[in-house]
């Protein structure tokens, strides 16, 4: 599923089977979740995606085919391929654990064909083993949804007293691993969303209500994974001073100003930047022994367009997956 044009729908197509070069494999793909930095690549929202482009970036699949100079990965092997595709290893972000901020970096499904397709190849260095708890499309998720949702809620810190702003993929992950380091999960929704609130409480926070309106206590930390700036400032406002505020969306939009009150007593606002492959193989390690039970709705291949369509509705609960393969 190809999308030729930003701002267009993808387009059923048929290309040449890919083959792996030096360093990568080719991975016969059987599931591929749909993230809403898929939405911001369709839509324009991310500069310059390599056009045209097979879109997708939490692959699940089997390895088909090896290239010259891999030897850690094996044909028949299961993989996971995600976002973060390939980094130059060089760079003094690479050489000191910062690997997420390569400038160099390139990214799955954006600047590297990605998982919506029967093949895709991928640098074997970026390819994760999914834990075998997992059916391909429950495992899909983890791939972005859970790590990047990790990446977040490490950088939060300890908090015991912990937000989320925007209740869908990565939320609903998050909330299990949360509750499971002894956390309290306060979830913020649209306002009136009655539906996710409730499934936010059965995935195990402790409270749930409108975006705009202040929790019953103050929060130590709170991660936004909504795309809108507005939320920003209301998450600062409800957490306690020397409270954090993660932003955990690749684009969001413009956060508009605010008073420095909010700001003042030490709290502080910070982003999220990719991954890192530590926190992969940390993550992925971890998610069984949770254990994550990731929600979906699944789309075969072929309905891909409808799939991003539920995704922007924000109507489903939980993550969106493509079925791919048999």
């Amino acid at each position: 599923m190809v999308l030729e044009r930003v701002r267009e729908r993808l387009r059923r197509t048929e290309l040449p089977e890919p083959a792996p070069a030096a360093g990568q494999v080719r991975v016969r793909v059987r599931a591929c979740g749909v993230c809403r930095t898929d939405l911001h690549v369709i839509d324009g929202d991310l500069p310059e995606p390599a056009l045209p482009l097979i879109v997708g970036h939490q692959i699940v699949g089997i390895v088909d085919a090896v290239g010259a100079e891999v030897h850690d990965l094996t044909t028949g092997e299961r993989v996971g391929v995600p976002w973060l595709g390939w980094t130059c290893g060089v760079c003094s972000w690479c050489t000191s654990g910062r690997e997420n901020l390569c400038p160099n970096a390139r990214f799955t499904g954006y600047q590297l064909p990605g998982g919506y397709a029967d093949l895709a190849v991928a640098d074997a260095r970026f390819c994760f083993p999914v834990p075998p708890e997992y059916p391909d499309e429950q495992a899909a998720p983890l791939l972005c949804a859970g790590l990047i949702g990790y990446r977040a809620l490490r950088l939060a810190g300890p908090a015991e007293r912990l937000g989320i702003y925007g209740f869908g993929g990565a939320a609903h992950i998050l909330t299990q691993v949360a509750r499971h380091q002894g956390r309290r999960v306060f979830a913020f929704t649209r306002p009136g969303d009655a539906a996710t609130q409730t499934f936010a409480r059965d995935q195990g926070a402790v409270w749930a209500g409108d975006s705009t309106e202040p929790p019953p206590e103050p929060l130590d930390a709170a991660i936004v994974f909504a795309a809108a700036g507005e939320l920003v400032p209301l998450a600062l406002a409800a957490v306690a001073p020397g409270g954090t505020v993660v932003c955990a969306e690749i684009h969001m939009s413009d956060i508009p100003s605010f008073a420095y009150d909010l700001l003042w007593k030490e709290r502080v606002i910070r982003s999220v930047a990719n991954l890192t492959r530590a926190d992969g193989v940390e993550f992925l390690d971890l998610a069984p022994r949770v254990p994550v039970r990731t929600h979906i709705t699944t789309f075969p291949l072929e309905r891909a367009n409808d799939g991003l369509d539920a995704l922007r509705s924000g109507t489903l609960e939980g993550s969106v997956v493509l079925r791919v393969g048999s």
